[in-house]
């Protein structure tokens, strides 16, 4: 009944769309259009992707930091490394540049070198006074040289702050506005302010000066992906339009393959801002994905037309067994491709579920494009000319076929062997798998801000934020004696984690204020004793200039204190060895009873984020097999045949996984994909195998190997075909300037290599060597859909047939 209603839907299908062309084109055109009213609402990221639900513990803690202390990535630092720049006209271009930033709207504060001040005891007013150590301008070299010895030798609160004693690198620390961080004007400032006057100043100067922090980075780093979706596009339009020329030799049908992809990248385009979804490093991927998986569709459809042309002629019945043959066939292939990227919905990731949401609804999008265009266009072409046809005879291609039939024929064994071999082999690489979680690793290596990076790691320790907020649970609790030593303990710790930058708190203002106290003696740069600290609480009770410097260290109750520090980007293993110290030391520290201390900060979230996700890898990539699994069940109602169809399609993921492993290609966010995407990519290959070896069965009496061998013939080339398609099609993405994409379109592209091979040669070889238990009347019963259907004309083909002549 259902395979009637199959039969009947198809046939409907294709009266619908030959005998409406003109008004079906039209909706296409009306569809384009609205969606391409939606571009508008496209939003480039101007946040981290957190990869984690907004209820986990981590984001919640996070959060809550956020609360009490306003954004902590706010930070955006200029660095210079020259020993020119202490001189008169250099150094006051230098503060001259600082100062330049403070106009802007979209900035806080700027503390530069100028801005530098010391706390001074003010004896007859009982507190503390700040005195510039530049008043106004720098005027000579013993200047500059006093400056040095009381910034390097005699005020430790400042060391490794604007400066590192040590290189003689300074910086400058440009606080942007909290509620403008993560919005369009943080790029403004970015690319319209800063950039061109450091630029500037680097050509009147001659100074080489490095900028970095989250605020520069993040706007950096998106605008990489944007200007890389541009890149993408063209370069797999480029690529599969070239190899579909090839194939085909036919301008004509590859001018109609590309308006069929460019036509559904709009579509995504619209998609996407239609949903108001944010253009992240992955999203970012779906335009080209788009084109890479379109160009097979139309390879299957007009393949299949030419076929028909070349076998009778006629062109009304070749164009409808194009819908009503390969209709079925395409529908179910792309609904496995879309349900391996619909699996990522089901996570708990918000990244990862706009992520399946357009990539699913955009490939089933691409599906309906061309199953209404293709047919519709060559409808008002002339026939194919013989020229066209020739690919269809290709030697080279009958070589490659005769050589599939002869490995599974005589070499069965072989097959085996080398498959089991490269499973235990690639099992013991899959142990040998790291996880990342660094926030920085997938940035482009070669651009400028990442030497900057690097540039701020080795100088001052780290630009990674890592946040440990201390809740006294009663107000003013941070100032009491007992706590600020807790806290120095924590910071004496993290000084000696060479891992972790100085800290910064309220700890190191309550030394200076000690120094102060003895009248700027470096020596009393420490904590004051119980009879000290009501002197010199006194003299900070009366200093209005103090609340300003406790501000970002301490909560307006005085019951919150925060300690920042910055990580540098190392390995998650070590880090999370680290962390682990560290939370080890604070709970030895801290009595839960009287304090509640976190550990939070942007890198500890993305850390947590990507362990979230790898913990979610094997979920996801079960529900793809076990969603497709159910389609193989409803398509040939056979638990057997489901599992022999599986074998060839997980192996290639065991191999992909191993050589990650031997590759030292690390689990993270970008590359987690690789599974789920190329599973649902590469049964389509199966389907189509299978389909056409049931359809051989039937035809040839159940006679096992010659039913093996013809489907193997049949749908050899066109897997051959698009495999090579998507192979080069992934391809493109190594062209990234981004180690995450790289990796994946490296590691996809090499994974449906080896699924094709797997399922030319070891998924035949399987139906052979299990002929008797699984290739029966009863194991594969009536199928529920046909999914390749008789090539016997109906009587309700003929009709249709002879109504359009």
């Amino acid at each position: 009944m259902l395979k009637l209603f199959s039969a009947n839907f198809w046939d409907v299908v294709a009266r619908l769309i030959l005998r409406n062309k003109i008004a079906i084109l039209l909706g296409v055109v009306l569809v384009t259009i609205f969606f391409s009213t939606q571009w508008k609402y496209m939003r480039f990221t101007y946040t981290e992707a957190n990869l984690l639900p907004d209820d986990h513990e981590v984001n919640i803690t996070y959060n809550d930091f956020l609360k009490v202390f306003g954004e902590e990535g706010n930070l955006i630092v200029l660095g210079v490394k020259d020993t020119t720049l202490f001189t008169v006209e250099k150094l006051n271009a230098w503060n001259a540049l600082s100062d330049s930033f403070r106009e802007a709207p979209e900035v806080e504060t700027v503390v530069s070198i100028k801005d530098l001040q010391k706390l001074v005891k003010d004896q007859e007013n009982e507190k503390f006074a700040l005195e510039p150590f530049i008043k106004d301008s720098v005027a000579s070299i013993e200047q500059i040289e006093k400056l040095q010895d009381q910034l390097f030798n005699q005020y430790p609160f400042y060391d490794n702050f604007l400066f590192n004693k040590k290189t003689k690198t300074v910086r400058t620390a440009i606080y942007l506005k909290k509620d403008i961080v993560n919005t369009p004007a943080r790029k403004d400032f970015v690319m319209d302010n800063l950039v061109k006057k450091v630029k500037a100043f680097e050509t009147s100067q001659g100074m080489n000066v490095r900028i970095s922090g989250m605020p520069y980075i993040r706007t950096l780093n998106a605008q990489n992906i944007v200007d890389e979706i541009n890149l993408f596009v063209l370069a797999a339009l480029l690529v599969t339009s070239l190899i579909f020329f090839l194939f085909f030799r036919s301008f004509r049908a590859t001018f109609i393959s590309l308006i069929v992809v460019c036509i559904g990248v709009m579509w995504t385009l619209g998609i996407l801002g239609m949903l108001g979804y944010e253009i992240t490093v992955l999203t970012a991927l779906i335009p080209p994905l788009i084109i890479v998986i379109g160009i097979p569709n139309c390879i299957f459809l007009i393949n299949k037309y030419q076929h028909e042309v070349k076998s009778h002629g006629n062109k009304v019945k070749s164009l409808q067994r194009v819908i009503t043959k390969v209709g079925n066939a395409t529908l179910m292939t792309n609904v496995t491709t879309a349900s391996g990227f619909a699996t990522f919905i089901l996570t708990e990731s918000t990244l990862l579920k706009e992520f399946g949401v357009v990539a699913s609804l955009s490939i089933l999008a691409i599906f309906i494009l061309c199953l209404l265009i293709i047919p519709i266009i060559y409808t008002f072409l002339p026939y194919p000319k013989e020229r066209h046809l020739e690919h269809l005879n290709k030697k080279w291609i009958g070589g490659f076929v005769d050589w599939m039939e002869k490995m599974v024929r005589e070499k069965r064994i072989t097959i085996y062997i080398t498959s089991i071999v490269l499973l235990v082999v690639c099992l013991i690489g899959i142990f040998q798998i790291k996880i990342s979680g660094s926030l920085i690793e997938d940035m482009p290596k070669k651009a400028e801000f990442f030497q900057d990076i690097r540039f701020f790691e080795e100088e001052f320790d780290g630009i990674m934020p890592l946040e440990i907020m201390i809740d006294t649970k009663r107000k003013q609790g941070v100032m009491k004696l007992a706590t600020l030593k807790r806290m120095n303990k924590i910071e004496e710790f993290i000084n000696e984690t060479p891992e972790f930058s100085k800290p910064i708190s309220v700890v190191g203002l309550v030394k200076y204020s000690k120094q102060a106290y003895y009248n700027g003696n470096p020596k009393y740069y420490q904590l004051p004793t119980s009879q000290e600290n009501s002197f010199i609480l006194s003299y900070a009770k009366n200093s209005t200039s103090n609340v300003d410097l406790l501000k970002n260290f301490v909560d307006s109750t005085g019951q919150y204190a925060r300690i920042t520090t910055f990580m540098k980007d190392i390995g998650t293993d070590k880090m999370e060895r680290i962390q682990e110290n560290l939370q080890d030391k604070i709970d030895n520290v801290f009595p839960e009873e009287r304090y509640n201390v976190t550990m939070t900060g942007k890198a500890l979230v993305f850390q947590k984020g990507t362990k979230y996700l790898v913990k979610n890898l094997a979920i996801s990539l079960s529900l793809a097999v076990i969603l497709i699994s159910l389609f193989m069940a409803y398509m040939f109602r056979s638990f057997r045949m489901i599992i022999v169809s599986l074998i060839p399609n997980l192996l290639p993921l065991v191999v992909t996984a191993g050589l990650m492993g031997y590759l030292g290609v690390p689990i993270k966010p970008s590359t987690i994909l690789v599974f789920s995407i190329a599973f649902g990519i590469s049964v389509d290959d199966t389907i189509h195998f299978l389909a056409k070896y049931r359809q051989e069965l039937q035809a040839n009496n159940w006679k096992i190997k010659k039913s093996v061998y013809a489907a193997l013939r049949e749908t050899g080339v066109s897997m051959f075909y698009t495999s090579i398609v998507l192979f080069f099609g992934f391809s493109v993405f190594i062209i990234s300037s981004f180690g995450g994409t790289v990796a994946l379109g490296a590691l996809v592209s090499v994974t449906l290599l080896f699924a094709m091979l797997s399922n030319l040669l070891l998924l035949p070889s399987l139906l052979l060597s299990l002929e008797r238990s699984i290739a029966n009347k009863e194991v594969l019963k009536e199928p529920t859909i046909n999914i390749i259907p008789s090539e016997d004309d109906d009587e309700e083909e003929k009709s249709f047939i002879s109504e359009e002549k």
